[in-house]
Formats: C-alpha cells, sequence, structure tokens
C-alpha cells in the first residue's frame, strides 16, 4: 500500500539542487532555488516546497522560465534600484534584490528595490526573513498570474499577490507574517488534489457566483479563467472581502508601477503560436535599518514584550494557546529537521520521474 514517507532534509535538499543543475541553472543559483524551497517545507508551507519542484522543472522545459541568471540593475540610487529579471528563476533573482536592499539600508537606514520580469520566487517570507537576520525589518511582495477575483466579480484578475514581514526580536524566532492576500492559493488545492480531498466551500467561485467544491474540477477549470480563487473575507463587503481585494491591488501597484512592469492578464497567456508565455512577474523588496531607528537591542526587546503580551492574553473556551506569527514555524522546522520532509505517494511519483529522467542516480530515496 502506497504511504506518506520522510525524507531527511539535507538529503531532498541536494537532490533539487540537482534538478536545478540538470536543466541549466548555474550550481550557485541552483543552490539558492533549493534553499528556498526546503525552507517552505521546514516552515509547514508544503504548498510551496518540494511540492513545487516539477512545476519549475516544467516550466523551464517548456522555456516559460530561463534557467539562464539575467540580473539587471536598470536604475540605482543611494536608497533604491530597479531589476530586470530577464524572465530568468525567481528565486536566485529575489535573493539577489533583497541582499541589494539590505545592503542599501546597512549603508542609508532603508534599501528598496523592484523587480520586472521574473517569475514565480517561492514563499514570500524567506526574502524577508532575510533581513530580520541582519538586525533588519524586511517586507517582500510578489504579484502573480490571475487566480483571484474582485469584490463583487467572478473573473480571476490578480495574483494570489502575497505580503511578507519579518522582524526580529528576542524570542528564539522572529516574528514572520507570510500569507497571501486570497484565501487559499493554487498550491493548497493541489495538496489536497494529492491527497484526495474536496476543496473547502468559500474558498473557490465559479462564473456564476457559486461556491465550488470539486478540487478535481478546480484546477482543471483555473487554467480555463471557469474559477476564480476568492480575496480574504470572501464573498462580498460582510466579512471584509473588500479589504484582501484592496491589499491584493496595493500589491499588483507596488509589483507592476514602480518598475514599469506587467501586471493583471499580461502575467499569463499564449504568444501567437499557442505556446504559453513567460509570466515576467514583478517584486518588490524593502529592508529597514533598525539601528537607524532605535539600538537593536531594544527593538527586539520590545517586539519580544508584544509577542508575549499578545500570548499571555485570555484564551477563547477549549483553546490551550494563543499563538504569534512565525511561532508555528519555528516548532514545525524542529519537528521537521527531526523526523524528515513528508513525500505523499503522488509527490513520490513526481520526483521519481523526475530522477529518472535526468538519472540522478546518487540519489537514494526511501521509496
Amino acid at each position: 500500500m502506497e504511504r506518506t514517507v520522510y525524507v531527511p532534509v539535507e538529503t531532498l535538499q541536494g537532490f533539487m539542487c540537482d534538478v536545478f543543475v540538470g536543466v541549466g541553472v548555474p550550481p550557485d543559483d541552483a543552490r539558492i532555488a533549493a534553499s528556498v524551497l526546503i525552507a517552505s517545507d521546514l516552515r509547514g508551507i508544503e504548498s510551496h516546497g518540494v511540492s513545487r519542484l516539477k512545476m519549475y522543472y516544467d516550466w523551464i522545459k517548456k522555456g516559460i522560465i530561463s534557467p539562464q541568471i539575467r540580473f539587471e540593475v536598470v536604475r540605482e540610487g543611494p536608497t533604491t534600484a530597479v531589476v530586470d529579471g530577464h524572465t530568468s528563476l525567481g528565486h536566485p533573482i529575489a535573493h539577489r534584490s533583497m541582499a541589494l536592499a539590505i545592503e542599501k539600508a546597512r549603508q542609508c537606514g532603508l534599501g528598496a528595490v523592484a523587480v520586472r520580469n521574473s517569475s514565480h520566487y517561492g514563499i514570500a517570507g524567506y526574502y524577508a526573513l532575510m533581513a530580520a537576520r541582519e538586525g533588519m525589518i524586511g517586507m517582500s511582495f510578489t504579484n502573480a498570474r490571475p487566480s483571484v477575483a474582485p469584490t463583487f466579480g467572478v473573473q480571476p484578475m490578480l495574483g494570489t499577490n502575497p505580503i511578507a514581514f519579518a522582524a526580529p526580536t528576542d524570542e528564539p524566532f522572529p516574528f514572520v507574517f507570510d500569507a497571501a492576500t486570497s484565501i487559499a492559493q493554487r498550491g493548497k488545492i493541489e495538496v489536497l488534489a494529492r491527497e484526495g480531498k474536496p476543496t473547502p466551500a468559500g474558498w473557490v467561485i465559479d462564473r456564476e457566483g457559486h461556491t465550488a467544491t470539486d478540487t478535481a474540477g478546480i484546477l482543471a477549470g483555473l487554467v480555463k479563467d471557469a474559477f476564480a480563487l476568492l480575496p480574504l473575507g470572501g464573498v462580498g463587503e460582510e466579512m471584509g472581502g473588500h479589504k484582501g481585494y484592496g491589499l491584493a491591488t496595493m500589491v499588483e501597484i507596488l509589483c507592476a508601477a514602480l518598475q514599469c512592469g506587467s501586471f493583471l492578464h499580461a502575467l499569463s497567456g499564449f504568444d501567437p503560436q499557442g505556446r504559453p508565455r513567460p509570466h515576467r512577474l514583478g517584486h518588490f523588496f524593502l529592508a529597514m535599518n533598525i539601528a537607524h531607528f532605535v539600538p537593536l537591542v531594544e527593538f527586539k526587546r520590545t517586539a519580544g514584550e508584544i509577542l508575549r503580551e499578545l500570548r499571555a492574553s485570555a484564551k477563547a473556551p477549549g483553546e490551550a494557546r494563543i499563538y504569534t506569527a512565525g511561532e508555528k514555524a519555528h516548532l514545525r522546522e524542529q519537528e521537521v529537521r527531526a523526523r524528515g520532509v513528508p513525500i505523499d505517494p503522488g509527490l513520490q511519483r513526481d520526483l521519481k520521474a523526475i530522477q529518472a529522467e535526468l538519472g540522478l542516480v546518487q540519489h537514494r530515496f526511501p521509496f
């Protein structure tokens, strides 16, 4: 009987690195991409970890993403820069962009980098954490191919457009908020499909505005604009759907208007020959050097006290614990490092197929 198995973190990260190298990504950039993916699995974001490897693998083979990383600074000032990624693999482009923002913040207190013509860069929180590890506040945003309907609409127009914010604290882990501006993202629905589970009501609507729960049908229909994800808050304004819609639009502006980049439906589609177009996504990164405001030790203490007071507040009946953003991910990382990354049967088949195609016989998996 097929079952989920657990693979050591180092084994899986090394395999992903070799896969990226196998399709033409330079070794240093392959290591960055693998690091971003394994960070997702470590933090419990299974929708954006090794489960996404085949997606990048297929996109590179189809020519949607260039494996050769072309990082070009096209405009620059003391605290700002505009980068063109030339449709390269998004993780190395994003990593270099946040590193540039951090360096500017180190010198001037603030650093902001806008990116155009990039591609999917994994979890937004990875790049915000880069700044937090340097004693800074980090923020990371990206637009994405249309999948989310605006409030009172049914057509996919906006991407899931995540927002990530990270700040150091005096606790063993930083505060990290990393969330899409939609209720859920396609990756979560793909996880449900592999598990054979329905999509929860309220995540997705069809063209008539009715809720949809058939996971396989949703995945097939999303590529045809037959379904749309809902913004945070859900349908209409009563539960705050307009707030998620507004935040997604804010991200779209940051990731397109500051860099003269592509937006909305220009991020997807096909060329005149019917081939999928490069996605040409935009990102925006911000690093704030805390020491230019207050001593870092004082900031960490205040931030830590805020989190501790929140966790110590009155709990709802039946609830044992209140968490703050980043805490569950910290606990999950300890668990995954000890036990390994869970690989379900469907993902096992994908990894074995890639392994066979590239001849990566040096990697031994327990499946």
